[in-house]
This record gives C-alpha cells, sequence and structure tokens, in this order.
C-alpha cells in the first residue's frame, strides 16, 4: 500500500520506518524542515535503539521519504497522523491543534474511499468529531483510530512486534474500515496477535486507561515508601513480597523518583480535564493523588541528599547520573532527574549532570545547570552521587573503582537500581527512598 504518515517525531518517524518494514510504500510529512531534512539524510533526530538502523534500512529500500508538503501525501490509501498531544499551558487538558491541523491538512488531498487512522492520544471525543469534518468535506472518505502504545526504548519492538491491536472504527463501515487496517498490519495479523475492533470512544479511552493504570501502580509503590521510611521496613522487600501475587505481578513496582517523560504526566491530567468536561469528574479524582504523590518523591530526593550532605546543600558537590527521564532515550520532558537537580543547585549545591544520551538536549533547555561527559567526571570530589535514571551503565558501576573519584562515598539511589550490599560493602553510605540507611 501507498500510506502517508503526518507528523514525523518520535511516534511518527518510528511508525513511518517500521510500515516500510511490512513491505508497504511510505511518506512522512512533517512542517519542521530540520527535522526532514535529518530524516531524509538518515539521520535519527532523537535517541531510540535500533531506529537510526531501520530509518536507513527503509530510504535505502526506496521506500521511504519525506517531505514538507502535505501534496506528496496524495495517492496514498491510508494517512495516518502521528503527531503530538501535549498539555495545555496553565492547564490539565490536552492541546489538540497539531491533530486539527494535521486533520485539515489532509482534507486537501483525500478522495473518497481514503482512510484517516489516527495514532495520537487525544481525549474521548475527538474522533467522532473529525470523522464528522472528514465526511463532510471529502464524502466517502472514513477515519478510525488506531492508539499507539509505545515504550521509549522499545518504540521499534512495540512497533513491530505489538502486544495487541486496537481498532476505532464508524459503526457504518466497520468491516472496509477494519479490512483496510488487516491490510496495513498484515504481517502483525497473520502472527495471531490479538486484535479489539471497537467504537472511536473505547479505542481513544485504551491509551489513557492503561498509562493512568500505570502511573496508579507506581504511585501506589510510592505510597508504601513514604510509610516504609517511617516505619522502618524496606519497599523493595516488600515490592518482591506482594509481586509474587500473579493478579498484582512484580513490573511496575519500583518504588523511587516517580514517573516523567511525555506521555503518563500530561496523559492522566488530560483524562482528569476530559473526564470533567463529562461531568464525571469524580471517576477520576483518584488520579489528583496519582499525580501529587509522583511529585512529592521529586521534593523528598532533595531533602534526603540534604540529609546526606549533612544537613546542607550548600557549597555541597553534587553528582547527577541520569537527566533522561527513563533509560535508553534522550527524552528529558518533565524529567524527575533534571527538575531534582534544578533544585539542588537553587539550594547552593555545586551539581553536575551527566548522561549517555540526553545531554544535549539537557543544556538546550536547562543550560543553568553544569554537565559532564561521564559519570567519572560529574563525580570527581563529589559531596554526594545522585543516580536518578537507571542506565545500564550507571547499575553496573564498580563501587569501590568509583569510590576513588569522589570525595565522600555518599550515594543516593533513585531509582533503587544498585546493588546496596556491594555498595556498603565498598564503604558507601547508601541511601534509597523507601529503604534504611545502609
Amino acid at each position: 500500500m501507498r500510506i502517508s504518515v503526518v507528523g514525523c517525531g518520535y511516534l511518527g518517524a518510528v511508525h513511518a520506518a517500521s510500515l516500510v518494514e511490512w513491505g508497504h510504500e511510505v511518506i512522512g510529512i512533517d512542517v519542521d524542515p530540520r527535522k526532514v531534512g535529518d530524516l531524509s539524510a538518515g539521520r535519527a533526530p532523537f535517541f531510540e535503539p535500533g531506529f537510526a538502523e531501520l530509518l536507513r534500512h527503509g530510504l535505502a529500500s526506496g521506500q521511504l521519504s519525506f517531505t514538507t508538503d502535505i501534496v506528496e501525501a496524495a495517492g496514498s490509501a491510508v494517512h495516518f497522523i502521528c503527531v503530538g498531544t501535549p498539555q495545555q499551558h496553565g492547564e490539565y487538558a490536552a492541546d489538540l491543534h497539531f491533530v486539527q491541523e494535521a486533520a485539515e491538512s489532509l482534507l486537501r488531498v483525500l478522495e473518497p474511499g481514503d482512510l484517516v487512522v489516527g495514532k495520537s492520544t487525544v481525549p474521548v471525543g475527538t474522533a467522532a468529531r473529525l470523522a464528522d469534518m472528514v465526511a463532510e468535506k471529502v464524502p466517502g472518505a472514513l477515519l478510525a483510530w488506531n492508539p499507539e502504545f509505545l515504550r521509549e526504548g522499545f518504540a521499534v519492538q512495540d512497533t513491530l512486534h505489538p502486544d495487541r491491536l486496537v481498532y476505532g472504527v464508524p459503526d457504518h463501515a466497520r468491516a472496509d474500515s477494519e479490512r483496510v487496517l488487516d491490510e496495513v498490519y498484515a504481517p502483525v495479523v497473520a502472527r495471531g496477535v490479538p486484535k479489539v475492533v471497537t467504537d472511536y470512544a473505547t479505542a481513544e479511552m485504551v491509551k489513557t486507561a492503561a498509562n493512568s493504570f500505570l502511573a496508579t501502580k507506581i504511585s501506589f509503590i510510592n505510597a508504601m515508601a513514604e510509610l516504609c521510611e517511617a516505619t522502618g521496613a524496606d519497599v523493595k522487600l516488600l515490592a518482591d513480597a506482594i509481586g509474587y501475587d500473579d493478579r498484582i505481578g512484580r513490573k511496575f513496582l519500583n518504588a523511587g523518583l516517580g514517573f516523567g517523560g511525555g506521555c503518563l504526566p500530561k496523559d492522566i491530567r488530560a483524562f482528569m480535564a476530559r473526564a470533567g468536561e463529562l461531568g464525571a469528574d469524580q471517576a477520576l479524582t483518584f488520579l489528583r493523588e496519582v499525580d501529587n504523590i509522583n511529585m512529592r518523591r521529586r521534593i523528598r530526593m532533595v531533602e534526603l541528599a540534604r540529609e546526606v550532605c549533612d544537613g546542607s546543600l550548600l557549597g555541597k558537590r553534587v553528582a547527577v547520573l541520569g537527566a533522561a527521564f527513563k533509560p535508553d532515550s534522550d527524552d528529558i520532558r518533565d524529567s524527575p532527574a533534571l527538575n531534582v537537580a534544578a533544585q539542588l543547585q537553587l539550594q547552593g549545591a555545586v551539581v553536575r549532570v551527566t548522561d549517555p544520551a540526553a545531554v544535549d538536549n539537557s543544556r538546550k533547555l536547562w543550560p543553568q545547570l553544569d554537565y559532564a561527559d561521564t559519570a567519572e567526571e560529574a563525580a570527581e570530589r563529589a559531596d554526594a552521587v545522585l543516580v536518578l535514571t537507571e542506565w545500564k551503565q550507571y547499575r553496573e558501576l564498580d563501587p569501590v573503582a568509583f569510590g576513588g573519584v569522589v570525595a565522600q562515598r555518599r550515594v543516593l539511589d533513585g531509582r533503587n537500581a544498585l546493588d546496596r550490599d556491594s555498595w556498603t560493602a565498598a564503604g558507601w553510605t547508601y541511601r534509597a527512598l523507601g529503604r534504611r540507611a545502609g
């Protein structure tokens, strides 16, 4: 099939390159000339394991191209909308103007029989509104909603080998829409991957409901961490014990600094905002506390750093290992690590931040912070080391050798990712959220 992908950021670029792997001819469209230039030259504009190779393979095949001109999408049978839906400034609600602009731009090239497919995370009701607009302007064109479930750091794997497909399709053209989407995802469908074919509203809710559940699970164990600190219990052992219950499971029960990034925080806030608009705000009031617990973890990490530094951060040298909101990514949106680093600096600490992939992005957004290329450089003569993003490189640091770099062997494990016994055996004072001092 010939397919267009409107919006070539993180979601759209990975999706476009993956579609080529399934044999389609794909044209990616984005309004940013620099991004289009990078992608066209085979340069990945973001860090994502496996994506650079996927991009280059697609370009080499001759089946993948990028442009800023929406007219180039003409002749495509399917048009994916993969633009961002950031949080509105000063509000919880999602900003939908990118989605609206993408849909309106497609009206210039749509033909009867074409299928527009939304992948962006949107509030309930968006798809039905856009479907009415498409039907009015281009009779015979259809709209479906096909939410994405990408995990940063695993986006290529999650796209090529998804754990489910969700099709939100119109009642009057259910069979036709499903048939076209099955053709798009033919290799995935052939593998027998679970598929849910449903209405627009359900498809729109799937992503936000999933993210809200994950956020709730993370904040639950972090609430338990607060209680563990008050009682002397160990949150890691607590998580291990309750995680053996297969109704609960161990995933997403790692207490620590909490969640960030471009999805979970803004999605749960947009979910609450939309519920309020629909008159069902009481159904999601618990998400406000989920959000509050998450933000309290950042404050507590700063407090813990102050405790470790003898009650004052003024003039103390602090190394922050990690800037991205999660490992295997250069995404710093709503990064807990950078938020903590900035707070430490405001309280008088001399902070040096390092990250294997996110230093360049961090410098652009947080130029007031000092940066280092390696963990050793960041930790030179440090009074405390904070591990705030659980990169493999930091989990596997040799505490004996690393101890020769610092002024004081004090480590704060913001992700409960280190082997406490090996660090304490090497003479380090070990602290972590929800665990006794070691």
